[in-house]
């Protein structure tokens, strides 16, 4: 016959008190539910010359502006030949259409990054922006990235892609994921999740395909990081102001790369 097991009934109360106490981590919720929480901050960017993807980084209601975060090379020309800009919002299926002078653009061109500053009128954009990832960290290689965007492809929609971090370049402060990003997605918001939210890792400028054997073989995607999208969340108390501190055309502004002191993180690796 077994021996019946000894229990300390003060240990095991204090045990039961401490398991009770003890805050539980939120399970990180699916890539789709990800995608449609950040699919009404994302807007498609129409120009006479391209079409890019952008990201909505900061929202204020009194004076109305905005500020949508894009690839530099999405608005270049448009902003250095005063060309318009209609931005699309996928969500409510309206358009802006944005003048010269409805708009101030902000650019990095050696970074390539850039943010326009408008009114958003009757564009229907959340209050709140998305979430942006702390600045000076970086996730380390073997996280999962998720990023949205528009292919220019007939009848394409906005588009989820997703991909593993490679490397992340310090110096350079982007990051190279092993993923797919085609004409039309630069510009797109890269996140990841944590418990039930998401977070802005920055946007996805490039893709470098394998080109060694002549063919163009699959690579990587660039993200850059978003060191620069906090320098561009600016609270403007005018689309005037915001005009006075406008970037000048990207063909003209001189490169630079200044390399911070930035600490590592270790990824998370959310399911999906």
């Amino acid at each position: 016959m077994p021996r019946k097991k000894i229990v300390n009934k003060k240990t095991a109360k204090k045990a039961k008190r401490k398991k009770a106490s003890s805050p539980r981590r939120r399970a990180d919720i699916k890539w789709y539910s990800a995608v449609e929480q950040l699919r009404p901050s994302v807007v498609e960017i129409l120009t006479p010359d391209v079409s890019g993807t952008g990201v909505l980084i900061s929202r204020i209601a009194k004076p109305s502006l905005c500020s949508v975060a894009t690839a530099a090379h999405v608005i270049d020309q448009a902003h250095l030949w005063e060309k318009p800009i209609r931005i699309f919002h996928p969500e409510s299926g309206k358009t802006l259409l944005l003048r010269s002078g409805d708009r101030a653009v902000q650019i990095n061109a050696e970074r390539d990054e850039a943010a326009i500053i408008f009114d958003p009128g009757d564009l229907p954009l959340p209050n709140t922006p998305p979430k942006l990832y702390s600045k000076m960290h970086f996730l380390k290689p073997g996280g999962d990235l998720g990023w949205l965007g528009f292919p220019a492809i007939r009848k394409a929609k906005l588009c989820f892609f997703r991909g593993t971090i490679s490397a992340y370049l310090i110096k350079e402060r982007l990051y190279l994921v092993d993923g797919v990003a085609i004409h039309g997605v630069s510009g797109g918001p890269a996140f990841r999740i944590k418990g039930s939210n998401v977070e802005l890792m920055g946007i996805v400028t490039e893709y470098r395909p394998n080109r060694n054997t002549g063919e163009a073989l699959p690579g990587l995607s660039v993200v850059v990081d978003v060191e620069e999208l906090y320098n561009m969340v600016d609270a403007f108390q005018s689309l005037d102001e915001a005009k006075r501190k406008e970037s000048v055309p990207a063909t003209a502004v001189p490169k630079e790369s200044p390399s911070p002191n930035i600490k590592p993180e270790r990824a998370g690796n959310p399911e999906g």
